[in-house]
């Protein structure tokens, strides 16, 4: 199936026009995590999400209708291409700066569990008999998958 210039620009206009607006939401992201506001990242997550999901329904739409690419002219094809490509470079150093905040975060959670642990072991004693009490049996849970 053939697609009109007029309706293929327009199509690919706004799918250009959306991964910038992602990409800038990815490098507002970033730029949270680097600057140690990760509340900030936390409060625009769903909006971040809503838009990388229209990117992907509107990514796998035009992969699937390729007349839509021939349709539109060149000029525009370039700017989808350079987007894609800007993102793609954004995508990249994000994924890398959330993996190290996630890194940092269970660095913490597992330092402090193993304090909490370290701590109601310590000073147990011994009882009337010379054998060591028992310590406190309530457990540290750590999840090693969050």
């Amino acid at each position: 199936m053939s697609h009109d210039p007029t309706t293929a620009t327009a199509y690919l206009r706004n799918l250009t026009a959306l991964t910038d607006r992602l990409t800038a939401r990815l490098e507002v992201e970033t730029d949270a995590f680097a600057t140690r506001r990760a509340a900030d990242v936390a409060a625009g997550l769903a909006a971040t999400q809503e838009l990388a999901n229209q990117y992907r329904r509107e990514s796998a739409h035009l992969k699937a209708n390729r007349a839509i690419l021939l349709a539109a002219p060149a000029s525009e094809r370039m700017a989808l291409v350079k987007a894609t490509e800007a993102f793609e470079a954004v995508l990249a150093v994000h994924g890398r700066t959330v993996e190290a905040a996630r890194t940092i975060s269970e660095g913490l959670v597992r330092t402090i569990a193993q304090e909490v642990a370290a701590a109601r072991a310590m000073g147990t004693g011994y009882g009337a008999s010379g054998q060591a009490n028992g310590g406190d049996s309530r457990a540290v849970t750590l999840n090693r998958t969050a």
